[in-house]
């Protein structure tokens, strides 16, 4: 019959088993002091980073302003767009009608039709009206 023992030490197999490892073959623990001063530099980082994003020059403020003046162009160079599409129009109306020619000299320069007669009405300012 064997015996769960060992011959040199006396310790049963089991037991032996739990034992720690050999010194040449045991975990290294890392200073906690480097742990903290790595979490505290990479929070410190990230902090940077976070601000740069939110009030720094390209950030998101300066986003938003970018995007409402791009919305505030659209709408110039839209009205701009219909602006130009009318005065095409009126030139070209200008270019092939006389028409366009003969409203625009009644309009601006005042002129008539030698068989017109021309009424011109002056309303009195509102002050003199009870005169």
């Amino acid at each position: 019959m064997r015996s769960n023992t060992l011959p040199d030490s006396g310790v049963p197999e089991q037991a032996r088993a739990i034992e720690p490892p050999p010194p040449s073959v045991r975990l290294v623990r890392r200073d906690t002091r480097f742990t903290t001063i790595l979490i505290a530099s990479l929070a410190v980082l990230l902090a940077a980073l976070q601000y740069q994003l939110w009030h720094g020059r390209r950030g998101i403020g300066d986003l938003a302003e970018l995007h409402s003046a791009r919305d505030a162009q659209s709408l110039e160079n839209r009205r701009l767009r219909e602006r130009n599409r009318a005065l095409e129009a009126e030139v070209a109306d200008l270019k092939s009608g006389l028409q366009a020619i003969e409203e625009r000299a009644r309009t601006e320069m005042g002129m008539i039709r030698e068989d017109e007669v021309f009424y011109q009405i002056i309303e009195a300012p509102p002050g003199e009206a009870a005169k």
